[in-house]
């Protein structure tokens, strides 16, 4: 019997300069808006607008990505760039077998439906905004 369940269409993304493309496929796990530091030293000062997906449903259909993790902590998550361009793609998380792609970074960022959460409110700046009704976690949920 075949599969009677709508298939998710594939997102696809790219860099600022177009050297590194990548396709990504299923439907996100989660849609939130991050406020730590971390995400505002990427994002040159704004929360961090992203989706979680399924890492096996990932991949890079051009160029090779640079990678960064930080030495000096104990889970660090490693960052995935452009080299040419320095745009941040994704995020890989060393406990969970998913990437946390950034939307501005998306074809189509219209696929984004918005956060269901805005996390680590605990660092927010004065000019961060929340959309009305969007629930706050000071720092990540529990899962």
């Amino acid at each position: 019997m075949p599969n009677s369940e709508p298939q998710t269409p594939a997102l696809t993304g790219r860099c600022y300069c177009g050297a590194l493309q990548y396709e990504t496929s299923g439907a996100p796990q989660w849609q939130a808006q991050c406020h730590c530091r971390e995400c505002q030293y990427i994002s040159g000062g704004g929360p961090n607008y992203f989706m979680m997906m399924a890492a096996d449903g990932f991949r890079y259909t051009q160029g090779t990505a640079v990678q960064f993790t930080r030495s000096d902590l104990e889970n660090p998550r490693t960052r995935e760039f452009c080299g040419t361009c320095g745009t941040h793609i994704i995020t890989r998380l060393p406990d969970r077998p998913t990437v946390v792609v950034k939307v501005g970074t998306l074809d189509d960022p219209s696929a984004y439906a918005g956060p269901s959460m805005a996390i680590f409110t605990c660092d927010i700046q004065p000019f961060h905004v929340i959309a009305d009704g969007v629930p706050r976690a000071d720092k990540r949920p529990v899962r």
